[in-house]
């Protein structure tokens, strides 16, 4: 934070704020950590640190301050004043020269050194966090959960947020946290999307932004096993529209990153131009994937899941977000509606991303109870635990379509991080839970 000391009443300013023509030869204080100490030819450099940026002071050696320059540590908090001066090999073009440090909270030796390994910095993440590029990244989040918001309560949607503990798995299949509670066998929720189907009749079109579970005991770098799902949920929306809504928000995220985000993007190597012109993502069916894969020399066949290399062979090769849709009823979820045309298939898709594969999964959703209860049994899930479910079929059910999107996936891709580990503040796998 800045405030010119002219006048302790005047509002304070950031270090990004200060940055600008009219605090050049301007006397400020400025709070907040040193990032960096470096010492070169009788002078100090300390480049401070606040939530907004960051600014490279310098203390001569015949400074009334050398004394406080030459204790100071790196990630000590101090209040430091000086003249604001341009410099254009400084970062942000503008250097603070120092006449008055005031530190804080001394720091100890900083146990970050420049080769350290990825997981070392992971088990330490409460102290890496406050590195330049992690910063960045917590900020491209914070804007994409912004963006998600904005998006659809521009478009007239409702938040609702749905239990954490349920009674029943959300999807079957996929990896459940059995919970014991008070006496009886509760689970982690896995998506909301059974709670947000019986909110239809109330709200119809809703969505929300909170963390899922899945005992998934993959260690990869796309997979968590406490994730940020950002859920929608629409009455009277088919197919068709479903897949135009889910390009829709994230078209919307990624022109936001591109315009408010471009410091970051550039600090992280990333190039804000291509996000901000994304062309019309392309579409293929699940039969047409799998025609792709065999002429490119995978061994996959119609039946088969596609695995991440075969997800990103597809995406990475158009270098675009694409959507692959209809896929075999037998590998999706129960809740998800076969086509018409063909019943060996269900109304759902998959949105990938380059570099990554699956984004979004979606689908529009049945309305075949009976079919329901079938696949149910199938999958080994005893359709009693469903009752409260199948009343929609009973009380006045409509068309509706629905997807889940993963918030650290997307914010790998816009980032370019080597894995979603690195998306989340403090990433929970299955050998990690601390801090």
């Amino acid at each position: 934070m800045i405030v010119p000391i002219e006048s302790r009443r005047y509002l304070a300013k950031t270090i990004s704020e200060v940055q600008a023509s009219i605090y050049a030869r301007k006397t400020v204080k400025i709070r907040g950590w040193v990032a960096k100490k470096r010492a070169l030819k009788g002078k100090i450099f300390l480049l401070i640190r606040d939530s907004t940026g960051v600014i490279q002071t310098v203390t001569a050696s015949d400074d009334k301050a050398w004394p406080e320059a030459t204790q100071i540590t790196t990630e000590s908090s101090c209040m430091i004043k000086g003249k604001i001066v341009r410099d254009p090999r400084a970062p942000g073009g503008y250097e603070l020269k120092v006449s008055k440090i005031e530190i804080i909270g001394l720091a100890e030796t900083w146990p970050i050194a420049r080769d350290t390994s990825p997981d070392f910095l992971r088990g330490i993440r409460h102290l890496s966090l406050r590195r330049q590029r992690e910063q960045a990244i917590m900020k491209i989040r914070s804007g994409v959960i912004g963006g998600f918001h904005e998006y659809f309560r521009t478009k007239g949607y409702f938040e609702h947020q749905s239990p954490s503990f349920t009674p029943t798995p959300g999807e079957s299949g996929a990896e459940t946290f059995e919970v014991k509670y008070f006496g009886k066998k509760a689970y982690l929720t896995q998506t909301w999307q059974l709670y947000a189907e019986m909110m239809i009749p109330v709200l119809e079109k809703i969505y929300t932004v909170a963390p899922s579970f899945r005992s998934d005991k993959s260690m990869t770098s796309r997979h968590l096993t406490e994730f940020w799902h950002a859920e929608v949920e629409t009455a009277w929306q088919e197919f068709p529209e479903l897949l135009d809504t889910m390009e829709g928000v994230v078209r919307f995220i990624c022109k936001k990153i591109a315009r408010e985000y471009r410091s970051e993007l550039a600090l992280l190597g990333k190039d804000w131009k291509y996000f901000a012109t994304l062309p019309k993502f392309p579409r293929i069916t699940y039969r047409e994937a799998i025609i792709e894969l065999r002429e490119a020399g995978f061994k996959t066949k119609f039946g088969d899941d596609l695995g991440t290399k075969e997800e990103r062979f597809l995406v990475d090769k158009r270098k675009l977000p694409l959507f692959i849709t209809h896929y075999p009823t037998k590998l999706k979820a129960f809740y998800m509606k076969r086509d018409p045309d063909d019943p060996e298939q269900v109304l759902a898709s998959d949105l990938m991303i380059p570099g990554i594969g699956e984004l979004i999964g979606s689908s529009e959703r049945s309305l075949d109870f009976k079919d329901v209860k079938k696949r149910l049994k199938l999958a080994k899930e005893d359709p009693k635990k469903y009752e409260f479910y199948f009343d929609l079929s009973r009380y006045g059910k409509v068309p509706h379509s629905g997807f889940g999107m993963g918030i650290e996936r997307l914010v790998m891709w816009l980032t370019g991080s080597d894995s979603v580990k690195d998306c989340i503040a403090f990433p929970r796998t299955p050998t990690r839970f601390a801090p």
